[in-house]
């Protein structure tokens, strides 16, 4: 069995993500997602509502890491990922360190979303402590 080291939940407003989008364009894109990102959420019908989940997922993995955008840890470090199931968090540089330090072993993700918001929550586990 394993503990819960971190729990992060985050509801991001979609039309704040198309309306930075449409002004920042590229500039917002490349700070924030990674290249696989950008290319998932551009292949679908609506990509501001998957941008939006992922924006929500990578807020919540930080908060679930305890850093927010700090400790070495950047937007594009939190990565969500697709692999024929459901979405996954691969952590990568200053996330990956915070990951390790924390003990973590594995990582939960889910990302939802209404017509206005994307939500999506973070479970960061690691070893059972022993209780004794």
């Amino acid at each position: 069995m394993s503990d819960i080291l971190g729990l992060g939940l985050d509801a991001t407003d979609i039309d704040r993500i198309a309306d930075t989008i449409e002004r920042y364009g590229e500039r917002f894109l490349r700070r924030v997602f990674t290249e696989g990102e950008v290319a998932y959420c551009t292949r679908r019908q609506v990509p501001a509502i998957h941008f939006a989940g992922r924006f929500a997922a990578k807020e919540a993995a930080m908060k679930a890491l305890g850093t927010g955008v700090s400790h070495g840890v950047l937007w594009r470090d939190v990565e969500v990922v697709r692999r024929g199931g459901p979405p996954q968090l691969e952590l990568h540089g200053g996330a990956a360190r915070r990951f390790t330090e924390m003990g973590g072993l594995s990582s939960l993700l889910t990302i939802t979303h209404s017509d206005a918001l994307a939500l999506a929550q973070v479970i960061i586990l690691g070893r059972e402590r022993n209780s004794r």
